[in-house]
């Protein structure tokens, strides 16, 4: 089986690729994701776990004058992601998580809020930074926010993998991306270079509390 390659770093096979794709809720974590710097906006439910649903998201993007269908997978987890969704979808997510993974048509819901919301006001969307119609400031470009895929990333994951160099958990999305290209057939160089590709430069859109000054 060949290897992918990202960033010329062994990540994946493709047969890890096929089968690891989308669980219900995150695999073997003890880990509530209670995220106390909302305890005022979004308090915790006693006895909650507020782990990573990663649901698949469709996004529709034109390559080759042809609308190709790209599946993107996410992490959604803490507290404040499930109030904010639950506030916008009107379900009471912030204390009953687990309806996301009972209810198929609730978790597509909750994937394309995540992928079509910004997550703060005045920045962009996933969505619209992967179909190119961001486009970058001066203050993005003196930080390496450049426009394609490392970008989205960046919107979704932030400093969790983005700003770190070549990481595993970065070059395995990548991966990923790639692996999906070549399942339709898409030349990779469509997407652009490693740079465009990557967030391991890239300053994230929203720093997480423990990386702030």
């Amino acid at each position: 089986m060949d290897d992918i390659l990202s960033g010329g770093n062994k990540v994946v096979t493709r047969e890890q690729l096929s089968r690891d794709l989308c669980y219900n809720k995150e695999m073997n974590s003890n880990l509530s994701y209670c995220d106390e710097h909302y305890k005022n906006t979004y308090p915790c439910a006693p006895e909650v776990a507020y782990y990573d649903h990663e649901e698949c998201s469709v996004d529709q993007f034109m390559l080759h004058d042809t609308i190709q269908m790209f599946l993107y997978t996410y992490a959604f987890n803490r507290n404040y992601n499930y109030g904010e969704a639950g506030k916008d979808l009107k379900v009471d997510l912030l204390n009953h998580p687990e309806y996301i993974e009972q209810n198929a048509m609730l978790a597509f819901q909750v994937a394309i809020w995540r992928w079509m919301t910004p997550i703060k006001e005045h920045q962009p969307s996933a969505h619209e930074v992967f179909i190119g119609t961001w486009t970058p400031t001066k203050s993005d470009n003196l930080v390496k926010r450049v426009s394609g895929f490392g970008a989205t990333m960046n919107v979704l994951y932030g400093d969790l993998i983005c700003g770190h160099g070549d990481n595993e958990y970065m070059n395995n999305i990548i991966s990923h991306y790639l692996y999906y290209l070549d399942l339709m057939d898409i030349d990779r160089e469509e997407v652009g270079p490693h740079e465009v590709l990557s967030c391991a430069k890239q300053v994230a859109f929203n720093p997480s509390i423990s990386s702030s000054p």
